[in-house]
């Protein structure tokens, strides 16, 4: 520093975990000059709550039930993920019905939490009415899970070796014409998400994340595809994706309004989906009962709304798991948040950190610790 140079001085403040605009408890310490951002550091482990841990303690058949409440907006994935899993440890092959059905409750879940995710975007940017809006769609999107699955959130129709209810002519036509009414509702939203200024304004060039770095720091889900990333576990044809000809949705741009964009026309091909399933889905049972314990280790992976979701379980022949691990996409999408709010101003910091769809609660699903009482 030369003479008659003064030392720069930044301040460092918080966001959150408790904040009107982010209802998740992490913490982001921020590092500003004025009012731009020069770093960024993340604190978690606000949350608590054992989850692969009780796994462990409870039968292989009940975890299904535990792994629904990993997360309540995407639970049929999480336990689709888990049966997944143990069908694999158990060589059990999933009649081809329920393979379809799979695809339509997880489905059902992605519009559940997109809808979500958009109208909370919305309230970030100051449109109450477009929030409202998406919220009064994803209405529609809950009441049709209640028909279909007993429950408006976490639904428990995933079972091991398929799924536990049926989806008769009556109901499905039922589905079909609430998806047909989504669609119309999003087609009357669509100038506003595609046009409006003010949401340009606030999304456009804002948050940009490279291609280059959302490969290189392990991006998923909507967060790479908004970079150009072409990454989409439901490409590899799990369930019955491979049946219905999935294309994932990419953006190239890499900011906030390309990842609105992904999640937005996600919406669409959810609907297209949910539809195609309806109509090609065959006749024949819905689920084939496991006659052992499993053995041995596995993996599996299943697409969520905020991107893969990852699972490895480890059996020893009895009734009880010997090891589950889950990963969840907020856990991948972090390293890439954190380079994503540099450079940028303290207002753009709500819409950023909404921009990757931050669920902590997946994050931070266990506290493991083992038999000996240690960490």
């Amino acid at each position: 520093m030369s003479k008659g140079q003064t030392k720069r001085k930044y301040t460092i403040f918080p966001f959150g975990p408790q904040h009107p605009v982010l209802p998740e408890p992490i913490q982001l310490r921020f590092t500003v000059d004025e009012e731009r951002i020069v770093d960024v550091g993340v604190n978690i482990g606000y949350v608590h709550r054992g989850i692969e841990r009780a796994c462990e303690l409870n039968d292989y058949r009940r975890n299904v039930y535990i792994c629904e409440r990993i997360c309540g907006i995407c639970n049929f994935i999480h336990a689709l993920c888990y049966c997944m899993v143990v069908e694999k440890l158990l060589g059990l092959e999933v009649p081809e019905r329920a393979n379809y059905l799979r695809v339509i409750w997880s489905e059902l879940n992605r519009l559940e939490s997109h809808l979500l995710w958009l109208g909370l975007f919305a309230d970030a940017m100051g449109f109450e009415s477009l929030f409202m809006q998406f919220w009064r769609d994803r209405e529609l999107v809950m009441d049709l899970q209640e028909r279909t699955g007993g429950n408006r959130v976490i639904i428990s129709t995933c079972v091991i070796g398929g799924v536990r209810r049926d989806i008769g002519r009556d109901l499905a036509n039922l589905v079909e014409q609430g998806m047909l009414k989504l669609k119309r509702h999003m087609d009357a939203l669509a100038p506003v998400i595609l046009k409006d200024p003010g949401i340009k304004k606030r999304t456009v060039g804002k948050g940009i994340l490279t291609y280059e770095d959302a490969v290189r720091l392990g991006a998923v889900g909507p967060t790479a595809r908004g970079s150009g990333v072409a990454k989409d576990i439901r490409s590899t044809g799990y369930a019955a994706y491979g049946a219905l000809g999935f294309e994932p949705v990419v953006e190239k741009d890499g900011d906030c309004y390309a990842r609105l964009l992904v999640r937005f026309y996600e919406v669409y091909q959810a609907i297209d989906l949910i539809l195609k399933a309806l109509k090609e889905m065959p006749e024949g049972k819905i689920r084939v009962k496991p006659d052992r314990w499993p053995e041995g280790e596995a993996t599996a992976r299943a697409e969520q709304p905020r991107g893969e979701l990852f699972y490895y379980a480890k059996a020893n022949g009895s009734n009880r798991l010997e090891r589950l691990k889950v990963r969840t996409p907020t856990l991948a999408n972090i390293p890439s948040l954190l380079a994503m709010l540099p450079g940028y101003e303290v207002a753009d910091i709500p819409v950023i950190v909404l921009s990757i769809d931050p669920c902590i609660a997946c994050t931070e699903r266990i506290t493991y610790l083992k038999k000996d009482g240690g960490k």
